[in-house]
């Protein structure tokens, strides 16, 4: 194979190699982010069942308040009771004493249901902080385990750039420049194989001419088509 021509696909194997670096991370960074949202819902939904249990904590201290109110207000009306004697007054008094009594009964039950849910949502924030630090714990190991596996990918960066790095230095600039401007459109299918006759790169067939320089490689042959530098398949092994 042309030397030139060994040169750029050897370059263009080197950057494809550095382009799907970046994915990979961001697949790693991905799952470590996922992992921590997970932590932080369930967080959250502690956050939510305290702020469900204070809530009832203050319903439940409100009508203890209000229970209080109206058993003094029952205490006035037993002694005014005792010093009417209007009939009338009496059966007024009497409304008011039912009416206290009523609302004393719906206190109470009030009381004993936002003591029940208090109590109730103290026993799902316990599961809830238990969901948390399990999922915190499972975050924290995703992202050692992950951060690992990130250090390793940079270091074969490291090295795929030395490689390309040291190619780059050896070639001709006027064809490396030409190079970059196909890789401006093509990105990495800038140098594609010939395969059964057709352009890996646009997949159009070429002709008996064209396929029959590709096959000698002694010169850099571009597909007529799409302007994609080509090369046999053999070269790839």
């Amino acid at each position: 194979m042309n030397k030139y021509l060994n040169q750029l696909v050897k370059l263009s194997e080197i950057n494809k190699e550095i382009d799907a670096f970046e994915p990979r991370i961001q697949r790693i960074e991905k799952s470590i982010s996922v992992a921590f949202e997970k932590a932080k819902n369930a967080v959250e939904s502690v956050e939510l069942i305290e702020a469900e249990i204070k809530e009832a904590k203050l319903k439940k201290l409100k009508n203890e308040s209000l229970l209080a109110e109206l058993s003094e207000k029952l205490k006035v009306i037993g002694k005014k009771t005792s010093a009417i004697k209007s009939e009338k007054e009496v059966k007024a008094l009497q409304l008011e004493e039912d009416i206290a009594k009523e609302q004393c009964d719906f206190a109470n039950e009030e009381i004993a249901r936002f003591e029940k849910i208090a109590e109730l949502k103290e026993d799902e924030k316990i599961k809830a902080k238990a969901l948390y630090e399990e999922l915190q714990k499972a975050a924290e190991e995703v992202s050692l385990s992950m951060e690992k596996e990130k250090e390793a990918i940079k270091e074969e960066m490291s090295s795929a750039y030395a490689r390309k790095e040291e190619l780059v230095g050896a070639m001709s600039q006027r064809i490396l420049s030409f190079y970059e401007k196909i890789r401006k459109w093509a990105h990495n299918s800038a140098v594609v194989p010939v395969k059964k006759q057709a352009c890996y790169g646009c997949f159009m067939r070429i002709n008996d001419k064209t396929n029959a320089l590709v096959i000698q490689s002694e010169d850099i042959v571009t597909c007529p088509h799409c302007g994609r530098i080509l090369y046999k398949e053999a070269a790839q092994n």
